[in-house]
């Protein structure tokens, strides 16, 4: 039962506007696409198709959805760039599944993560029992996708070693995978691509070559330029993930939302927002996915022990776990915020002010 899966895929999550897209198509669509560019548009910004209203996935500058969507009609790689928290995987997914209808070819970039992961592994129990096979091979993601002439995901690319992001220039240019042990190669379909995404606060990690970033077409993905933007952006998702974990809480009100998204862009920033007070910027990442996950822990806090109804003490429990993440650094910057910047800002934060400063002693 899909109620009982604790995150669907994109492709499932939204599959009636995917077939009502694919219904209503009149422009031309690419080799291996279920839709055209302008729907798969369409899917990603939000939109009308027919009668029916497609929610906006991505609030972000249009131009650079078109710019990551004509990336993919091409023979090049789509490199999505950012801050943590820009949503670039949960554009990647939503890209492969209007596109392919199958957002699960993906290889999460980890220390951890092999060449074999990349191109291909052996079944050792059947290789031992039948020798190198066709049966025994068990193939990749990318495998897969370039049999197929679709897209394969890699996520958080320079957290791969050097040799594994070496795996993927051959790949790239040649379009197939040579398999030396059974003498043949797999050859990409057309459709074939790799959108992958690198987080800016690990580049030095293991930094991508000047040869492999020539390989992939590059969009930075910019953190929301205003805070009405990021307001909204959180407020959707807040509401798709209350209504996705059935929360019997209320959603967060307008007024609480900008008081959540006014503490973490100033932090970000290292100042307000009218530029009069600098302040100092923590060692965690506050972006728009941790106030996201703030306000939806904030709903669990108020459904499971509360009256369903969040409030300042449910918000401050959250953020003081948000922001002081190194204890040392993190709980001097945050007392420093509520005297110099919270408290000053008088009624309307004072209830707020009052419970992050109790569990901030």
């Amino acid at each position: 039962m899909a109620n009982d899966i604790l995150r669907l895929p994109a492709e499932e999550l939204y599959k009636k506007e995917i077939e009502t897209l694919i219904a209503n198509e009149t422009d031309p669509i690419p080799t291996g696409w279920k839709m055209s560019p302008r729907s798969v548009l369409t899917y990603i910004i939000g939109g009308k198709s027919g009668k029916k209203v497609i929610t906006p996935k991505y609030m972000g500058d249009k131009r650079l959805v078109e710019i990551c969507i004509a990336t993919l009609v091409t023979d090049r790689a789509l490199l999505l760039i950012g801050e943590p928290g820009t949503a670039k995987s949960w554009l990647s997914e939503h890209l492969t599944a209007a596109i392919n209808g199958d957002s699960s070819r993906v290889i999460q970039g980890t220390a951890g993560t092999t060449e074999e992961q990349i191109r291909y592994s052996w079944n050792y129990a059947m290789l031992l029992a039948k020798g190198p096979s066709k049966e025994s091979l068990v193939k990749s993601p990318v495998y897969t996708a370039m049999e197929d002439g679709a897209i394969a995901r890699l996520e958080e690319i320079s957290r791969c070693a050097s040799e594994v992001q070496d795996a993927l220039i051959s790949i790239l240019s040649e379009k197939r995978i040579s398999i030396p042990e059974l003498s043949e190669e797999v050859a990409a379909k057309k459709g074939f691509s790799i959108i992958a995404t690198a987080n800016t606060r690990d580049k030095g990690v293991n930094e991508m070559s000047s040869a492999l970033k020539r390989r992939f077409n590059i969009v930075v993905l910019p953190t929301p330029s205003d805070i009405q933007t990021e307001m909204d952006i959180v407020t959707s998702r807040v509401a798709q993930m209350a209504d996705s974990f059935e929360l019997k809480a209320e959603l967060p009100d307008e007024s609480t939302v900008e008081k959540v998204v006014t503490i973490f862009r100033e932090l970000r920033d290292g100042k307000t927002l009218d530029g009069k007070i600098k302040v100092k910027a923590p060692s965690g990442v506050l972006s728009a996915a941790e106030a996201i996950s703030l306000l939806t822990n904030s709903m669990a806090l108020a459904s499971s022990f509360g009256t369903g109804t969040i409030t300042d003490e449910d918000i401050a429990s959250a953020l003081q776990g948000a922001i002081v993440k190194d204890e040392s650094k993190d709980k001097t910057t945050w007392t420093e915020y509520l005297e110099n910047v919270m408290r000053k800002r008088g009624k309307e934060y004072a209830s707020l002010y009052s419970a992050c400063k109790e569990l901030n002693r």
